[in-house]
Parts: structure tokens; sequence; C-alpha cells
């Protein structure tokens, strides 16, 4: 870790959020009334976005369609200072992923990782950094049949390049149909997990996840955080709210701890900076930082 300006690499999705918003409970086959809009979206397109906004350097590696929607969210991503590494896939459309947002903030997404899905090897393109960088890759990339040799190896190539390492797993469902162990063993070594709690019980628990990895960093919705690791067992509360959308909000959470982890901060400052950066993203509708 370094108190210098860090260099993060993204490896994860980018596409397109359509968020309903609920005005009450559904009314199964029924009209129900909702608030929708477009938004940029993407595991990997909004850690990325966060990371900027937190002043980091940050490259972001993914695929997007040769779209309109493709070509908005580089532009987007551009504007916020995060250095786009695209590959453009010929025949797949951008992601999109469909978010219904219920009244107290809880969100169910429907997904199509459409060119996201075709994410190879050829496309892991990292950057040339003058001192060892950090990696962050998105659980979705290696939960895909299609994509994972790529996430793979962009986790191998980080680490013969000297660099920190870190993985959020992302879906629960996923890691569950496909083994938790399996999933452990894809990422043995990696220095920090980053899962919610549905994810690390899915994984196998905090000792088999701890068996694989440096340190496992768990979040817990709106009870915030805990830091496991051998030598640390921190937990930090978060602050009373109301979520207005949690969509985006881990990805929040991984930027603001990563943020401060690189920058050389202890890890309760990084569990500390990790909540309230989290806790801000569910406040208002959207998974990226509002900007002016």
């Amino acid at each position: 870790m370094t108190a210098t300006r860090p260099h993060v690499t993204v490896v994860g999705d980018v596409g397109l959020d359509v968020l309903a918003v609920l005005g009450g409970p559904v009314a199964v086959g029924q009209d129900t009334r909702a608030r929708i809009t477009s938004v940029p979206g993407g595991a990997g397109g909004n850690t990325a976005a966060w990371l900027a906004d937190h002043d980091l350097d940050v490259s972001l590696i993914a695929r997007v369609g040769d779209d309109e929607a493709g070509r908005t969210a580089t532009t987007e991503l551009s504007a916020m200072g995060v250095d786009c590494r695209f590959a453009r896939d010929p025949e797949l459309p951008t992601c999109c992923v469909v978010v219904i947002v219920t009244p107290d903030g809880d969100r169910t997404m429907f997904a199509d990782r459409g060119a996201n899905s075709a994410f190879c090897v050829d496309d892991v393109d990292l950057p040339v950094l003058a001192a060892p960088g950090h990696l962050h890759v998105s659980g979705y990339v290696l939960l895909d049949d299609g994509s994972r040799a790529a996430g793979l190896a962009a986790l191998d190539r980080a680490r013969a390049a000297g660099w920190t390492t870190s993985v959020d797993p992302q879906a629960s469902v996923h890691i569950a149909d496909l083994g938790g162990a399996v999933f452990l063993d894809w990422i043995r070594g990696v220095d920090l997990l980053l899962p919610n709690d549905s994810e690390l019980a899915a994984l196998g628990g905090a000792d088999a996840a701890l068996a694989a990895v440096g340190t496992v960093v768990v979040t817990h919705g709106r009870d915030g955080a805990s830091w496991l690791s051998p030598d640390e067992r921190i937990s930090v509360a978060a602050p009373r709210s109301h979520d207005s959308d949690s969509t985006g909000a881990g990805d929040a959470f991984n930027a603001g701890l990563l943020s401060t982890r690189l920058r050389g901060g202890s890890a309760r400052e990084s569990l500390t900076a990790g909540v309230a950066a989290g806790t801000a993203a569910a406040q208002h509708v959207g998974a990226r930082p509002r900007r002016p």
C-alpha cells in the first residue's frame, strides 16, 4: 500500500440500467405506478466512477456493443476521468439491466450482460505503470462461462506485475449454483475479498474465505461492515438513513474502502470510509456519483 496517488484498474461490466422506482407494492398481473429512468450502470463502470470521484487514477477494462449505449458509456466515464479500455463487440449489444426499486430502497435486477458475456483474454489490456497498481475484479466477470477466462487472466497478470488485488463476488445466487469452494479456488491469493453477508454465506463462511484470500471485508447492508483478517476483526456501524435506491451502494463502498486503504489508511479508517460512501450512494436514485 502507498500514501501517494494510487492507480486502480477495474475489470467489470459496463452497461445501462433501466430503473423502475415503485410507488407501492407490486400488483401482480395488474398495473403498478412507477417512476422510470435510464441511467449508466454495470458493476465495473459504477466502481470506476466512484473511484474517480475519490480522486484516484482509474482505468476500466470492459467490452461494450458497437452501439449508442456503448458510445455513451465511454463518453460519460471518460468525462469523469476514467481511462476507458473498451473492446467493441460487432454483434452483441451493450449490457442492459432492469432494476426494480421498492419503496424501502431494496432492488431486484434482471440482467442481460450482452457484450460483457463475450469479454475475452485478448480484451485484457492492463496499463503500464511506473509503480505497481491495484486490480479490482467484478465477480460477474468470473461467474459467466464466457468471460471467466479473461477475469482470471487479469488477476494472473496483475499478480505477476506485483499489483495488489481485490474481488467483489457480486451474486450469491450464482455462487451457490456454482459452489463456493470452486469460486474461492479461482481467486486464491487475492488480497481483498469484498462480499456481502449472503455472498459470504454462499462461499462457505469467513473461515473458508480466509483460507483462500488475505482479508475479507463483508458488508451488512444497513448494519455497516466488518473487516476480517488473521490479525484484525473490526466492525463499523452505518448511520441511520432511509435508502432511496441501494443500486450501486456496494460499488461505492468498494471505492471508498479502496481509496482510503491504498493511500495508507488503517483497516478501521478504510472500513469507515467504505461505509460512509455506500450509505451516501444509497441516498439518491442511480448507481453512479451525482454530477453537476
